[in-house]
Order: C-alpha cells, then structure tokens, then sequence
C-alpha cells in the first residue's frame, strides 16, 4: 500500500563479511533503486567493533556502518520487506541474533509514526544507545527528530565516540 505523500525515514546500514564497504556501498545503490522511494542523503562510512545482543564485544570482524535518509511512499512493512530482500541479494543469512552478517538493514525511523507490532518496531528501540547508529545519522540528519525521543544531535551528543572510527580500507 503506498502512501498519499513521501514519508521521510532512515535507515542504518552495517556490515561486517565479505568486504563490507562494498556491501554498505552496494546497498546505498538498491536503496536509491527502491520503488517509490528516492535516496536523499548517506553518511561517511564508519568503523566499529562488533557487539553481541548484550551490548558486550564479541570475536568477530569490525563493522562498516552508515545511515541513510530516504524519502518513500511506501508503507513501514512494504519498506520493511524491501530491505529484508536487499539484504537476501546481498547474502544475508540470518543466523543467531548478534552474528556475523554480509548486510544488515534497520529501519531506524518511518516518519513520525510510533510503532511496536510483531513484524518491526520504530523509532529501532535500541537505536539511541549505539553510536555506532546515531553518529552516522548525525551527520545527514542531526536536526531530525526521533518521534518520542528527541533530536539527533541531541540524542547522539549522550553518546561516547569510544571504539567507533572513520572507516580505512
């Protein structure tokens, strides 16, 4: 079901297997190809250091991070399948929550639409505790406001910059 108007939503983007800035950059393409959806900004990539669902660190290669801006008519679910699938084409495989990933793609923020259903959850629950999320978003969408929760930049300044870097190959 499409929307009357565009939707302003962000998205997060990580990956931390087969070279995982050609898969954050790969994925800014197929979001920018998203049917009635037109990528509006991506931030600079970003390096961190992998967490589990504990927010404890865990053996596993560094994430390359970002976050980008999308303006889009379709629905939270319809958008929701569309970055599910771009993660498939990517060789995602979903495998224990917390582990290693080809892609991975959050939606972070649908509008201002406050949403918990057994499918997603926005604004991400889990976004404004992870720099890794914010710091990106930051930099694209720092005046942006977080239904329920704040602005970015406010929100991101509560953050320490500790174990997250500006992304090197």
């Amino acid at each position: 079901m499409l929307q009357p108007e565009p939707v302003r939503v962000a998205v997060a983007l990580g990956s931390n297997l087969e070279n995982p800035a050609d898969q954050v950059h790969r994925a800014f393409t197929a979001l920018a190809a998203l049917a009635d959806t037109a990528l509006v900004a991506c931030s600079p990539l970003y390096r961190s250091k992998a967490i589990g669902p504990d927010g404890q660190p865990v053996e596993q290669p560094d994430f390359c991070n970002a976050a980008a801006l999308l303006d889009t008519r379709l629905s939270p679910h319809d958008l929701l399948n569309a970055l599910q699938a771009a993660e498939l084409a990517q060789g995602r495989v979903r495998q224990t929550r917390g582990s290693a990933r080809s892609l991975d793609l959050d939606l972070l923020v649908y509008g201002d639409l406050i949403q918990t259903d057994a499918g997603l959850t926005v604004p991400h629950p889990r976004m404004t505790a992870r720099n890794f999320v914010m710091f990106p978003l930051r930099d694209i969408a720092a005046d942006m406001t977080i239904p329920g929760l704040g602005r970015v930049r406010d929100l991101a300044a509560m953050l320490d910059s500790a174990g997250l870097r500006p992304w090197q190959d």
